[in-house]
């Protein structure tokens, strides 16, 4: 009998199948318990599909995808349509495709708890939506449904499941743009007329349903929709499976719990728990969404004896000697092979075997490099390592790493729990790219992130550069096993951690300051931190500016001889006259005639993996007309914003507030600025909260940004039961449209006139949104100095309110300050600067 050669089903799997288990490994890679195992073969049986689509991470049901892929054995996989960058972040400081960055880990966190697999599409999360129209207007109506039509064409399910009905029910223009755009794909994906020129990859394909699958069944009879009056399916989500030792509840409620940078831990479900499907396309089931759809090998002529097989090595497993079915596997695998490697299934179920291989005998191979890091053209030693830790027959044959030239013929036998190690140097390709997240490496439109490599669409991440290729020998069969390289590591607390190894470039270059802003012609300094990322850098760091402005000296020249090592370069920045252009501060790295232009950013969090990004080493500097009164800031610092640096680049001189410096005398601060969500996350402030309040009684200002009213999904309230010295609420209201028109309702008053004056100009620019979370049934003790609607809307009041109290002054504000000031939009800075004035410009 012929050898199974696996190299080129695997390069097959690799370009037409979805694998989130095949994706790098986190922290300690996860071993297979017998349950796994016998879970893997009974998935062998099941040739179904679910697609499920929605809008942001969160949004999917983690219980449903639990039970479809574990009870059900279908292959499952969650598109959701953007990464969440326009959400919020309640672990740090980041916003915007930083956000969408964490998101992403999040999503393949949970996806390694429940299973499925993970997709994208190419659509930004820009902010909150409230039209669907608007929604598919600013992410481009064809694009995104190009790229829904793409992914079930590749996924080819044969059931897609939407969270969100297309229209206002959905809360969220965002949400019913998801339940809108699935259904015209779900029409679209079997037309060859429509994007044909994705048929170069795909072929047309045709789901049989698609459900809404709803938060509870009365969603379905909204508005007297006459076509959501059809079929309803309930379906039971709360199992237990003895295999897992767990309910699906559980499961899910571990998935749910990954999405932690939105405060979305959720307790475990154990009982009963009906899911609600409302059928919206396709034909009509019985009682099952899987009704008449057949899910076997009978799907594919000729598979008879291959069921038999399965049927036959299920029911022999033994979980406490799993490589006794080693040899049924591999018959299997010979049998599958035969058959047309074209269909999806056939690509699939070849690679189910495979790894139902590697963990009946406990084989591990791993690439590992020496460091984390190297550049491109760089030379670095891997050792590769591989055990068979059963007492099953297999020689290893051959060790490969294709994108360095290096291989290794052999015939060793692998003796049980013996490791066989290789340390093996390796020169890498000087056309490597740096390692990022592929949809940030060019400039992003305003709700579409550009990729331009058609094969990428969908994927949560690139595929892995660099790997290496074990080839085994087993029943006279030849495997070939493909392993990312990964950098292993020995972390005090947590023990054996795994990251991904990273190509950098030579020399990064980081700006210390987003923003550089002038309020007056008096020269500020410009840190440079330039970062070699490889032995024996040398060279000369200068700035690009725009007109008006001047640095000196023109250049300095940087030299490390460490790997990693950094230097910090001082410029002095002066604005030539008050007339200076507001743009683009550019750090530039010449080494050996190259010029390197990018920053360097490392993302990290204990739940995900470490995420470094090479952002463009600019920031924006402008000379603002602006007059600030308060100099000494108390800063509460909440979920993690970039205001205090604003506040900084403003003059002022910015204490953070902890509890030690709580406790201290407050009354040195010229006015004390309470950060976004600081009420919902900081307990200490139900202990501070009276003497906050004393504070501006006295005389003081305090300025409160955004907090969230909580609800009982969040489980996030406020720490105190009145944030402001007299009562008011926080709603739901936001003016989601940054070019909403504002109107002052009070144009005389002290907070828009001193010390600067504010005026409709100061409205302009800004970014993705007005505000959030405005105040509501507030007394007349408070005043609202600000009018402003979205388009059709009525005109909102709570943006910001202001009360005197005693001698001081209370502001609560739901205008987005946080995303405006780190963006260096000019007017944002004058209103800021007019809030946290108010004593100093009263007295």
């Amino acid at each position: 009998m012929r050898p199974i050669r696996l190299l080129l089903l695997t390069v097959l799997i690799g370009l037409f199948a979805f694998d989130t288990h095949a994706q790098v490994p986190f922290g300690k890679p996860r071993t297979a318990t017998p349950g796994d195992i016998q879970l893997g073969i009974r998935r062998l049986n099941v040739l179904g599909s679910v697609l499920y689509i929605a809008a942001h991470p969160d949004d999917e049901n983690t219980l449903f995808l639990t039970y479809l892929h574990n009870e059900r054995n279908l292959r499952t996989a969650y598109l959701s349509l953007t990464r969440g960058d326009g959400g919020q972040n309640l672990i740090g400081a980041e916003q915007g495709e930083y956000v969408g960055v964490i998101r992403t880990q999040e999503l393949l966190a949970a996806r390694r708890v429940d299973g499925p697999d993970q997709l994208f599409s190419r659509a930004y999360d820009f902010g909150f939506s409230k039209s669907t129209d608007e929604a598919v207007k600013v992410w481009g109506r064809d694009q995104v449904l190009s790229d829904i039509v793409y992914l079930i064409r590749k996924f080819q399910p044969d059931v897609i499941v939407t969270r969100f009905p297309p229209d206002s029910r959905a809360g969220h223009g965002h949400h019913s743009a998801s339940g809108y755009l699935a259904e015209e794909a779900f029409k679209l994906a079997n037309d060859p007329k429509a994007y044909p020129e994705q048929l170069k990859l795909v072929k047309p394909w045709q789901a049989r349903r698609l459900f809404w699958n709803a938060f509870i069944p009365g969603q379905f009879m909204s508005n007297n929709r006459p076509s959501e009056t059809g079929t309803v399916i309930g379906v039971e989500t709360g199992l237990y499976n003895p295999l897992l030792g767990k309910s699906y509840g559980e499961l899910a409620a571990e998935s749910r719990s990954q999405h932690k940078s939105q405060g979305f831990g959720v307790a475990a479900n154990r009982g009963n728990k009906i899911d609600y499907l409302l059928l919206k396309e396709g034909d009509k089931p019985q009682a099952d969404l899987i009704d008449g759809i057949d899910m076997s090998w009978n799907r594919i002529p000729n598979t008879e004896r291959i069921q038999e097989q399965v049927y036959k090595l299920s029911s022999q497993f033994n979980p406490a000697q799993p490589a006794a079915s080693v040899p049924a596997l591999v018959a299997l695998y010979q049998e599958i092979s035969q058959l047309d490697t074209s269909q999806v299934y056939v690509r699939t179920k070849l690679a189910e075997i495979e790894t139902l291989i590697q963990q009946c005998l406990g084989l591990v191979f791993e690439a590992l490099p020496a460091d984390f890091e190297a550049t491109p053209g760089g030379k670095i030693d891997v050792r590769l390592n591989a055990i068979n830790r059963l007492n099953f027959p297999v020689k290893l044959v051959k060790i490969r790493l294709p994108q360095s030239g290096r291989d290794t013929t052999m015939n060793l036998l692998m003796k049980p729990n013996e490791q066989i190690s290789f340390a093996i140097p390796a020169k890498l390709p000087a056309s490597l790219r740096y390692t990022q997240p592929y949809w940030l490496e060019k400039p992003q439109q305003k709700g579409l992130f550009t990729v331009t490599d058609q094969q990428l669409i969908g994927l949560p991440e690139a595929p892995v550069q660099l790997t290496a290729e074990f080839t085994i020998e087993l029943e006279g069969k030849s495997f070939t096993y493909t392993r990312p390289w990964l950098y292993k590591y020995t972390d005090p607390v947590e023990g054996e951690l795994f990251r991904s190894f990273e190509i950098r470039p030579d020399v990064t270059v980081n700006l210390t300051e987003r923003v550089y802003a002038f309020t007056d012609n008096v020269a500020k300094t410009v840190d440079v931190v330039v970062k070699a990322n490889r032995a024996g850098v040398k060279g000369t760091v200068s700035l690009e500016l725009p007109q008006g402005w001047r640095a000196t000296p023109s250049s300095e020249a940087f030299a490390m001889t460490e790997k990693l090592q950094e230097q910090r370069v001082t410029f002095t920045l002066t604005p030539l006259n008050s007339n200076a252009a507001t743009g683009k501060l550019k750090a530039v790295a010449t080494v050996d005639g190259a010029r390197f232009m990018n920053g360097i950013r490392t993302i990290s969090y204990p739940h995900i993996p470490p995420q470094t990004l090479f952002p463009a080493a600019e920031a924006t500097v402008e000379r603002l007309n602006v007059t600030v009164k308060a100099k000494n800031i108390g800063y509460i610092a909440g979920a993690g914003d970039e205001v205090p640096a604003a506040l900084r680049q403003m003059g002022c001189t910015v204490t953070l507030l902890d509890e030690v410096e709580l406790g201290k005398d407050l009354s040195r601060f010229d006015a004390i600025v309470v950060g976004i969500r600081a009420y919902n996350t900081e307990d200490r402030l139900r202990y501070s909260q009276e003497k906050l309040l004393d504070y501006v009684k006295k005389g003081g200002t305090m300025v409160v940004q955004y907090v969230t009213p909580g609800n009982a999904v969040l489980q996030s309230g406020l720490k105190v039961d009145q944030i402001g010295p007299f009562p008011f609420a926080v709603g739901r209201d936001r003016v989601t449209e940054e070019d909403a028109t504002i109107t002052l309702l009070n144009p005389s008053q002290f907070l828009l006139n001193k010390p600067n004056k504010i005026t409709e100009e100061d409205f302009k620019g800004w970014v993705q949104e007005r505000g959030l979370y405005f105040a509501q049934d507030y007394g007349q003790a408070y005043e609202s100095l600000f009018s402003m609607n979205d388009t059709g809307e009525a005109p909102k009041l709570g943006s910001l309110i202001y009360t005197a109290y005693g001698k001081g002054h209370f502001i609560y504000t739901g205008i987005a300050f946080f995303r405006q000031l780190p963006n260096g939009v000019p007017g944002a800075y004058r209103l800021f600067a007019n809030l946290i004035s108010a004593s100093a410009t009263t007295k």
